[in-house]
């Protein structure tokens, strides 16, 4: 399925979408581009915002634009494979039987399946600015996130081995 037709059908059934990532394997190269696909948007969706900050106070929005460039595609992918790591170890501590992969994939996957809420978010900061829309909004989209992150961790940690057959069995038919 195309990767636009994964979004949608994550917002309907984030488990079984998420099932049939796992059964892809543990492809880094995959998750790696799932996850910079991700940045990517939210470089994109802080672009209103950053400029609406570089009219109203003056500062140039080139140098805005720049340290948010570098911060979001060079550092924020190294907190989040970090953040993936510690949600490995809470998940084996709490006695999830699912591979490092699993949590990497969770996490970048619920990122990038958010992220037309991440891109929603962006307009109403920089049409709308700050306040009750705004934290509306970005409230929606951090839920949303969540819950497509707590599905995947259980669906790769702790879902029944019948319902991860029926899966591959789908996935192969």
């Amino acid at each position: 399925m195309a990767i636009t037709g994964d979004i949608l059908a994550t917002y309907r059934g984030p488990r079984r979408v998420f099932a049939r990532l796992l059964t892809m394997g543990p492809r880094e190269d995959r998750f790696l581009a799932i996850l910079m696909a991700g940045c990517a948007l939210m470089f994109i969706s802080r672009m209103p915002s950053l400029a609406r900050e570089a009219h109203l106070t003056g500062q140039e929005q080139t140098m805005l634009l720049s340290n948010a460039l570098f911060g979001i595609i060079f550092v924020a992918p190294l907190a989040l494979y970090t953040l993936a790591l510690i949600a490995h170890v809470i998940a084996r501590v709490l006695r999830g039987t699912g591979e490092s992969h699993a949590a990497r994939l969770a996490l970048f996957w619920s990122f990038l399946a958010a992220s037309p809420l991440m891109l929603l978010n962006g307009l109403v900061a920089g049409m709308i600015g700050p306040g009750r829309e705004l934290t509306l909004v970005g409230g929606l989209w951090f839920t949303v996130f969540l819950w497509f992150w707590i599905s995947g961790m259980y669906q790769g940690y702790w879902a029944k081995p019948q319902v991860k057959a029926q899966v591959k069995a789908q996935v192969k038919a």
